[in-house]
């Protein structure tokens, strides 16, 4: 293939964009968004099932559920790959923790 402008110029464009995707800083913003968000969706998983009153104990157990099955999958893997999928769902399950701890001290008080 003939080197062209066209093509040096979407080569180092490609390496800037995967340079900024690749980067610690990005990874770190995407953690704290996610850990927010877990922190958001435990407020709502917190509020909704007890609009109802009966499903308060089934709801904890499809939380508690969800969690253990998401443990299982992250933790055997976590140092072994590197993924930053398996990262960023660990992030949105540490943020749902978080919030139902706020919410119970919330309550508690």
């Amino acid at each position: 293939m003939i080197k062209t402008q066209l093509n040096t110029i979407n080569k180092l464009l490609n390496l800037y964009v995967s340079n900024i995707f690749n980067n610690k800083i990005n990874e770190l913003s995407f953690s704290i968004f996610n850990i927010l968000l877990g922190f958001f969706l435990a407020t709502a998983l917190a509020t909704i099932p007890a609009q109802t009153g009966d499903w308060g104990v089934i709801g904890a157990a499809i939380i508690v559920t969800c969690y253990e099955i998401i443990s299982l999958m992250i933790y055997p893997y976590f140092f072994n790959s590197n993924n930053i999928l398996f990262t960023q769902i660990n992030s949105i399950k540490i943020g749902i923790i978080y919030g139902f701890f706020v919410d119970a001290f919330k309550l508690g008080s």
